[in-house]
């Protein structure tokens, strides 16, 4: 059988480093506020030149130094992304150019937190397809461009960065196991941004109701473990690792616990890099990958929640 492997990985954060203390001299907050909340210590914060897909490339050009190829041996880049640096083109043909690819294609979709599991979902369907060979997968995002500073319910929980993987057609037992996407589209009003082109010609601020995004994510982490192991004849305790979407410590907790893993078979980022969105999953990724904490045949659980609401998860044998 054909599988989608992950070969290699890659990951950007900005040099600038923002912790809860710095954060409390602008908004009413402190660290023990935030971390009693959230598991946040700090967060990375983009200047200057880091956009977006200036993030996106300098991940992307790691995951294929890495994986000893060049940009054209690349047959399709994905990029999820809620914050693009213009509303056209894309991330992904920007980057593209900026890696000197002369084939292939590329294209964004955009899922909010849930971008890159998306992501992950069509790159695979496509690898077993037989229609690509090697496809690059980022998650990318400026949310801190996106926040209200004198909102610290929800300026305080985000951060920048990206991610990336490189798949490539594989017939061993490593690769993608399976997927898993859903959305629930009654839920907008909880989790949105108060503006968009078609309304009101500006970006907007992220809106939140944290109790109730905080209690609609946990059900759906719930759902997502039952789904993949079950229609995939796997217990609870087969997973090696969870690499989760590093949103909140409660709701990762809570994932660990439903899964009975402990505490450090859990790859967990969120106190450094706070929530990166779409970059999250592959941030954590390439930090435990680049400490070598997976081994052969490990079994990893991605999963991840995020607005729409959207919410999906992957299993994949290392």
């Amino acid at each position: 059988m054909v599988r989608a492997k992950i070969i290699s990985t890659g990951g950007y954060l900005p040099a600038k480093r923002v912790t809860n203390d710095d954060l409390s001299k602008i908004v009413d907050t402190s660290d023990e506020w935030i971390y009693e909340r959230t598991g946040i210590r700090a967060r990375h914060m983009a200047e200057g030149q880091e956009t977006t897909s200036y993030m996106a490339t300098q991940a992307a050009k790691q995951a294929i130094e890495r994986a000893g190829l060049t940009p054209n041996d690349i047959d399709l880049i994905i990029v999820g992304t809620a914050t693009p640096d213009s509303s056209f083109p894309g991330v992904s043909t920007q980057v593209q150019g900026a890696l000197g690819m002369t084939r292939g294609a590329g294209f964004d979709l955009q899922a909010a937190c849930s971008g890159f599991v998306y992501g992950l979902k069509l790159a695979d369907t496509l690898i077993r397809s037989g229609s690509e060979k090697t496809i690059l997968v980022i998650g990318a995002e400026r949310f801190t461009h996106m926040v209200d500073w004198t909102d610290r319910s929800t300026c305080v929980l985000f951060g920048d960065g990206a991610g990336a993987v490189i798949l490539q057609a594989s017939e061993g037992d490593s690769g993608i196991l399976d997927t898993a996407i859903y959305s629930d589209g009654s839920k907008n009003d909880l989790l949105y941004a108060s503006g968009g082109i078609a309304t009101t010609k500006t970006v907007g601020t992220v809106v939140m109701h944290g109790r109730e995004v905080f209690k609609h994510a946990t059900r759906a982490m719930a759902q997502i473990v039952d789904d993949l192991l079950s229609r995939n004849n796997l217990a609870r305790t087969d997973v090696t690792w969870l690499v989760p979407h590093q949103a909140n410590k409660r709701i990762i907790d809570a994932t660990a616990k439903m899964l009975e893993l402990p505490a450090d078979k859990v790859v967990l980022t969120v106190q450094e890099h706070a929530n990166t969105s779409a970059a999250s999953i592959p941030l954590a990724l390439n930090f435990a990958a680049e400490k070598g904490t997976f081994k052969a045949g490990d079994l990893l659980l991605f999963e991840a929640f995020g607005a729409g609401f959207t919410w999906g998860g992957a299993l994949v044998r290392w």
